[in-house]
């Protein structure tokens, strides 16, 4: 036990590297825009958008079910005679995008009211397992259409939305994100998204935060 526990001790300090380096990279030029719509698109988050790296521009699959069998999320097709039916999952793809899209699957189910809707009508169906993996596929649809017409996702709610833009910045620091306040930025992210223009403050416990109704705006949020 003594072992496993100084082997966890040892990978906490990498996995804490790569964390700040993908908050790093994301908010290079190249990755930006991906990155806001992306973890802007029903709770993928900005961690899990980062990891959606190797999905690349989004323009090489000109169609959703392309880019959900590029990640083995679409379903087998069984065939005899007259009979056509479904089965699991082909797995033929890329595990890590299936990873990063079940994992967000289960905090949309956990968090999003529309999303944890629809998984609990499927699980009554079809199980837990099978119910969240069709969430997961559904999901990547919503990031195909974010992505390849450049809007937020229809089941956006804005003011969470713009909460994430707030944890996103605070990882990110003033110097990571142009010199903005963290207000100045979650407004520029918004408008890229063309999102929350009524939202004006983020409420967390006690504390509120102020967001300016222009990027150029001085004010901070602390």
């Amino acid at each position: 036990m003594r072992h496993d526990l100084s082997i966890l001790d040892s990978l906490e300090s990498l996995v804490k590297g790569a964390d700040a380096e993908l908050v790093c990279q994301s908010s290079l030029a190249s990755w930006a825009e991906q990155a806001a719509l992306a973890g802007a698109a029903a709770r993928i988050g900005f961690h899990n958008a980062m990891l959606l790296a190797p999905i690349g521009d989004i323009a090489r699959f000109d169609a959703p079910h392309k880019l959900v069998g590029y990640a083995g999320l679409g379903a087998s097709v069984h065939s005899s005679g007259e009979e056509h039916y479904g089965g699991r999952i082909t797995k033929q793809g890329r595990r890590d995008i299936r990873c990063t899209m079940v994992e967000s699957a289960w905090v949309a189910v956990g968090v999003h009211p529309y999303w944890k809707e629809l998984f609990e009508r499927l699980a009554v169906r079809v199980g837990r397992p099978k119910a969240i993996v069709a969430i997961a596929r559904k999901l990547l649809v919503v990031v195909w259409h974010v992505l390849a017409k450049q809007v937020a996702d229809r089941e956006a709610v804005a003011e969470q939305v713009a909460g994430k833009f707030l944890e996103w910045s605070w990882k990110l620091g003033r110097v990571n994100r142009d010199g903005l306040t963290a207000g100045a930025f979650i407004r520029r992210e918004l408008c890229r998204l063309q999102l929350g223009d009524t939202v004006t403050a983020i409420s967390r416990g006690k504390r509120k935060f102020p967001i300016p109704l222009s990027e150029h705006a001085d004010q901070a949020v602390g």
